[in-house]
């Protein structure tokens, strides 16, 4: 059985072609996790908005290792979700439906009727005995969790949601949803100055490495004008351009921006694990998990503010010397 965490519901229920009765004894399993918090919501490609007095929801479209899920998300009133119903905008050919109460009859568009392609059975009208805690009754900010059968989210541009017990005056709704927002992806980090740390050099016995501009600076080597300074970017460089390294070499990465001075200012690093890093894949996977927690994201203005405020007759430290070296050289 499904059950409700943190005003999370997390259900998988078979969708249904045509014309069907109600359901019985449906097979329901929680999700092989629990998302909790902003930190950990899916990425939604899709997101559909219905908004009426006493009652405004979203349903959002995201893939699970290959499975189209939909978050249904109640952000003002409540409702008890008893079927959804979704297609694509070709509207020709036989409408799939649900019998008795669960149907969607006479729900249209404002340019006309609508042709469902598929259409998913969740629960009975009535709370029942289980009043508030039944699984597929929503209050402001709960959301219920679906597996849709379709093969892509390419597929899915209307969404109906049929629902009882209602914060609407007719206290049910026949509600359908298209023109979805279709969020953009996030733009990548973008950094000035990137140094691949590879240990100690062997004939001055200082620390080693390679530091990459993403514009000129003091001759060091600097990406082609016409890429970004993401750090993938930077990696291939390092990669493919720079003679006489390695990414098995790389014992730590350092991220840069510039103070209006013109000087680099570390915002912060990856260690390679132990061992080093086996390929660029490796390196990209230690990347990804130092931005998804947080290596960005200051609590407060306060500590690049403490970072931008170096001496002004600060200068930068030689490239075969460690960054390390930096810190030194603004106490002195």
């Amino acid at each position: 059985m499904a059950e409700k965490w943190h005003n999370f519901v997390v259900v998988t229920i078979p969708a249904h072609r045509g014309s069907i009765g109600y359901f019985e004894n449906q097979e329901k399993s929680c999700l092989n996790r629990l998302r909790l918090g902003d930190d950990l919501m899916p990425d939604y490609l899709k997101v559909f908005t219905y908004e009426l007095d006493g009652l405004s929801y979203t349903v959002s479209l995201f893939e699970d290792n290959g499975t189209i899920m939909a978050d249904i998300t109640v952000l003002e009133g409540a409702m008890d979700v008893n079927a959804i119903y979704f297609g694509d905008d070709d509207y020709s050919g036989e409408s799939a439906s649900l019998d008795g109460p669960l149907n969607m009859n006479g729900a249209r568009l404002e340019d006309g009727d609508i042709q469902w392609d598929m259409a998913q059975a969740l629960s009975d009208p009535g709370l029942g005995p289980d009043a508030a805690d039944k699984e597929t009754y929503l209050s402001a900010g709960d959301t219920l969790t679906l597996e849709l059968d379709a093969e892509s989210i390419d597929d899915i541009d209307v969404v109906g949601i049929r629902a009882t017990s209602t914060t609407t005056d007719e206290g049910s709704i026949k509600a359908v949803s298209d023109d979805p927002e279709e969020p953009e992806d996030p733009e990548e980090p973008t950094f000035e100055k990137v140094y691949f740390g590879t240990g100690t050099n062997e004939e001055t016995g200082l620390p080693d490495g390679v530091a990459i501009f993403g514009e000129p600076f003091e001759g060091n080597p600097v990406l082609p004008e016409d890429q970004e300074p993401t750090f993938e970017n930077y990696l291939a460089y390092f990669e493919n351009e720079i003679e006489g390294y390695d990414i098995t070499d790389i014992v730590d990465i350092r991220f840069y921006t510039l103070h209006e001075e013109g000087y680099p200012v570390e915002l912060f690093r990856i260690e390679a694990p132990e061992g080093g890093f086996a390929d660029a894949d490796e390196v990209l996977e230690a990347y990804d998990a130092a931005i998804e927690a947080g290596a960005l994201d200051l609590e407060s203005g306060e500590e690049l503010m403490a970072a931008l405020s170096l001496p002004e007759d600060f200068e930068e430290a030689p490239l075969v010397e460690d960054p390390d070296v930096e810190d030194d050289l603004e106490m002195a």
